[in-house]
């Protein structure tokens, strides 16, 4: 009998994914965790690796097609059963086929996979599995949360953590909770029946792709659930700025690009230690603030599918270096599409560098059901006024956008000063950061 394996639950909302192309054909050996298939999903375009090794009978799927979760993908013969894919059916003579017999009591009995000793099967995307080797762990130790008992990054990161973590039930999406009955009804924009465009002109109908149309969700969800105040300033980098071309000079032979972005994200981590609220996630049915005692900070990147947020893990444990070295590989990895789906989740706070293609001033929306976003705009020159005298200084526009049913005014500005004043000091940012 064949073995089937259906698209696994995702989680986040994810009902179905979009098949890009398979990397394997029916016949084909594989073995456990290599990549059979590229798909997209609401947040990125992954590869989905295999839960176990097997001949393939059937692909279920052509690229194009999207698949529900639950939806066989792959149909896979059972222990050494050799079945013939269908194209190889199609060929096979008549005369080949085997004279009929009766089977013998051996036969009967059912083949089971033989085991090998000392060996334990564990489910994990290769990302975890590199995460696990970077932390020293042995995965088989690691307790699964996933769909089918598969472990996954923030399985790794609390196995390995000190205890200082919330359970992985607290960190649950609050999307994902049934709202109270005594929950007011929110207001969602009624969808209007589009003009026949074509009277003015040619036209052109390109179907949303599966990364916007979740951004169009996410958007939609934020801007209708959380009330959204902003808060508006600028740090003065001039010496920061100095600061990093020194340090860039010395990080040549590293093929290390230092940008402001590492800084400003270890001045809003100790920002964000001072005002835990910032940090964390409301729960609306419990009527809870989930504070978050780790630091995990989403980074939204500009892609060709549209905007992609992957998460920079324990910032708060790592140096400036670390943080540039790392921003690097996981942007050409996310810009590639190779980005893997744990590295897109369990964000506590993001943050949106509009600088980085000439945007200055700007109020970005919340990355739902995180509480606030910290928008960063373009590095450069302008005129001040300091001790009496008007001089060109370095200044960087920052901008946060929060939910305004968890924190208020007073305490988004009291972060932004301390952001602020880090970034403005190297030697304080280098000794709190």
């Amino acid at each position: 009998m064949a073995r089937e394996f259906k698209l696994p639950d995702i989680g986040e909302g994810i009902s179905e994914v979009e098949l890009l192309r398979w990397y394997v054909q029916e016949g084909d050996a594989v073995q456990e965790d290599q990549n059979l298939a590229e798909i997209e999903t609401d947040k990125a375009v992954a590869d989905l690796p295999s839960p176990h090794a097997g001949r393939i009978l059937r692909l279920h799927h052509k690229p194009g097609d999207r698949i529900p979760v639950g939806s066989v993908l792959v149909s896979f013969a059972d222990g050494e059963e050799r079945e013939a894919t269908p194209a190889q059916a199609a060929v096979r003579p008549p005369e080949a086929a085997p004279a009929s017999k009766a089977p013998s009591p051996e036969e009967t009995k059912p083949r089971q996979p033989t085991p090998q000793p000392g060996v334990e099967r564990v489910l994990a995307a290769p990302a975890v599995r590199r995460r696990a080797r970077e932390l020293g762990l042995d995965l088989a130790a690691v307790q699964g949360t996933g769909p089918g008992g598969r472990v996954t990054l923030d399985d790794v990161e609390r196995h390995a953590g000190d205890g200082r973590r919330v359970p992985a039930a607290a960190e649950a999406p609050v999307a994902e909770v049934a709202e109270p009955e005594a929950a007011p009804p929110r207001v969602m924009p009624e969808r209007g029946t589009m003009p026949d465009f074509t009277n003015w002109g040619p036209v052109e109908r390109r179907p949303l792709t599966a990364t916007r149309r979740q951004i169009a969700r996410k958007m939609v969800q934020s801007q209708f659930t959380a009330p959204h105040a902003a808060a508006l300033d600028e740090a003065d980098v001039t010496d920061l700025e100095a600061f990093r071309k020194r340090a860039q000079e010395r990080l040549q032979e590293r093929h290390v690009h230092l940008t402001l972005l590492p800084f400003v994200m270890k001045a809003t981590v100790a920002g964000l230690k001072q005002f835990p609220p910032l940090n964390a996630s409301l729960d609306e049915a419990q009527q809870e603030l989930i504070l978050k005692r780790y630091y995990h900070l989403g980074v939204a990147m500009d892609t060709e599918r549209g905007l992609i947020v992957p998460v920079i893990r324990e910032v708060d444990r790592k140096s400036v270096i670390e943080l540039a070295g790392e921003l690097g590989e996981l942007v050409q990895r996310t810009r590639a599409g190779k980005v893997a789906l744990e590295e897109l989740r369990g964000g506590t706070f993001t943050l949106t560098n509009a600088g980085a293609i000439g945007g200055s001033a700007f109020i970005p929306i919340i990355n739902y059901p995180e509480v606030a976003i910290l928008g960063i705009g373009r590095a450069q020159e302008k005129p001040v006024v300091r001790e009496g005298r008007v001089v060109a200084r370095m200044m960087l526009p920052l901008s946060i956008a929060f939910d305004h049913r968890v924190v208020d005014g007073a305490d988004v500005v009291r972060f932004l000063t301390v952001v602020k004043r880090l970034l403005e000091d190297p030697m304080q940012l280098q000794l709190e950061g």
